[in-house]
């Protein structure tokens, strides 16, 4: 089977990839086995040099890699180029502080010595998403890797070239061949590589369907699993709040990466007097968006990374206007590219508030305060995280319990960060990445205790 790359600016071919024979992939999780028995025993120091030597290759080439992920996937080169320093930030992250996440932990019991040992477990498989298609793989790759980890990537076929890349820089930064790999396959392999005894974990980022299907893989085989999945992540705005940053932070919380980000505010809960104050100044700034041709500098917002994934949300926009949302700017789609769009009279039972919108749609919703605002936000069943802007930080410490997701942001866009950890509640997932928590997710925590006979 062939997996074509096509550009979803103009669908032009970029390149072509072969699917992995059987016999390949068997190659790949014998030669994963083997590296990881030497890899295991490199010290923890001498991993995090590897690290710091892939950072300075992602800045080195961060033209080369942005193009590629631009061609593939449609972002705009200014965000692209933005992503590859992120990437670069997460190796030296870890090269930092995985020495000190890793270390024994002393627990003082009746034995002579007691502690936690954080052993690494092996292969893992990671199953990543095109939307941010070098930052999704580096924050997997990173901790896990440096733990001690071999790590195996089945990426979207859509952006195979960053894949390879990715592969390629590994190997260039002095990782041992065999300690990083690629995986072109369709998905219906994946229980094969996952049922191997090789293989002793999966993570996946993906779609709540993607999820349920690996998550019931890798409970039938007794697999460690971290998924990190969709979100319908609320911007709550309040009447104190400052209303020209909470716009700002709004647009670009809603429209980066087109609109194209799990963790993307989708629900605008306006409270009270803050409707009337935050709609028209956010209509303007949405109206304002540069659209263009994605390797322009200067262009803010691109096409979709597919036509379906166009079509689908086009889809969800007209069903919630015929269910009674108005249109107050945006709308239109044209091939893989959809306007960046603003709904109001949103409500409950309407896909624009039900359903992850993955692309620049935002859906407004009055609330007349803010325990409806609340009710609300947490009427959903995705639970990555919330936004609230309000100049009463006091205020605001008191509804952070009545947030259920896995992140509470205020005044701020919620994003990932390496120093904290990232995951969500109910359909969004279960696990963390990031900080101590993600490197913690793939070892073994192993209990040792010691009686002196003296």
């Amino acid at each position: 089977m062939e997996f074509k790359s096509i550009n979803p600016h103009n669908g032009k071919e970029i390149a072509v990839y072969n699917e992995h024979t059987v016999k390949e992939v068997n190659a790949i999780l014998e030669k994963s086995r083997m590296a990881f028995e030497s890899w295991s025993e490199v010290p923890i120091i001498e991993r995090c040099k590897l690290l710091v030597n892939a950072a300075g290759i992602l800045r080195n080439n961060v033209d080369t890699y942005a193009e590629t992920m631009t061609l593939e996937m449609g972002k705009p080169i200014s965000e692209a180029k933005g992503e590859i320093e992120k990437c670069a930030w997460v190796c030296e992250f870890y090269a930092e502080n995985a020495e000190r996440f890793l270390a024994d932990e002393i627990i003082e019991t009746d034995a002579s010595e007691s502690f936690v040992s954080h052993d690494p477990i092996g292969t893992v498989l990671a199953i990543m998403p095109w939307n941010f298609p070098y930052w999704q793989v580096f924050r997997f790759a990173a901790p896990t890797l440096a733990a001690g980890n071999t790590g195996l990537l089945k990426h979207a076929p859509n952006v195979f070239g960053c894949a390879k890349h990715i592969e390629e820089l590994l190997l260039e930064a002095g990782f041992p061949d065999g300690v990083f790999q690629n995986l072109f396959i369709h998905h219906d392999r994946t229980e094969s590589i996952i049922s191997n005894d090789i293989v002793k974990a999966v993570t996946l980022t993906g779609s709540e369907r993607a999820g349920k299907s690996v998550g019931a893989l890798a409970g039938k085989y007794l697999k460690k699993s971290v998924l990190e999945l969709g979100g319908n992540n609320a911007f709550i705005v309040l009447e104190d709040a400052d209303m020209d940053q909470a716009v700002k932070t709004g647009i670009t919380a809603r429209m980066m990466n087109s609109g194209q980000s799990c963790i993307a505010a989708k629900r605008f809960i306006l409270v009270g007097g803050a409707y009337d104050k935050f709609l028209p100044a956010f209509i303007e700034g949405v109206k304002a968006i540069k659209k263009g041709e994605p390797t322009d500098e200067s262009t803010e917002i691109g096409p979709l990374a597919r036509k379906d994934l166009a079509d689908e949300l086009h889809k969800q926009l007209q069903k919630s206007v015929e269910q009674g949302a108005k249109i107050e700017i945006g709308g239109k789609q044209d091939g893989a590219f959809h306007e960046p769009t603003v709904l109001t009279g949103v409500k409950p039972g309407m896909p624009a508030f039900d359903e992850e919108t993955f692309g620049p749609v935002a859906a407004v919703i009055r609330a007349k305060d803010v325990d409806e605002a609340f009710e609300l936000a947490a009427n959903s069943k995705y639970g990555l995280g919330v936004t609230l802007f309000t100049s009463d930080i006091e205020n605001a410490r008191r509804h952070i319990g009545k947030a259920p997701d896995g992140a509470f942001f205020i005044n701020e866009l919620v994003k990932s960060d390496p120093r904290l950890p990232f995951g969500g509640t109910g359909k969004s997932g279960y696990g963390r990445e990031l900080s101590r928590e993600g490197i913690h997710e793939f070892v073994n925590k192993k209990t040792v205790y010691i009686k002196s006979n003296k």
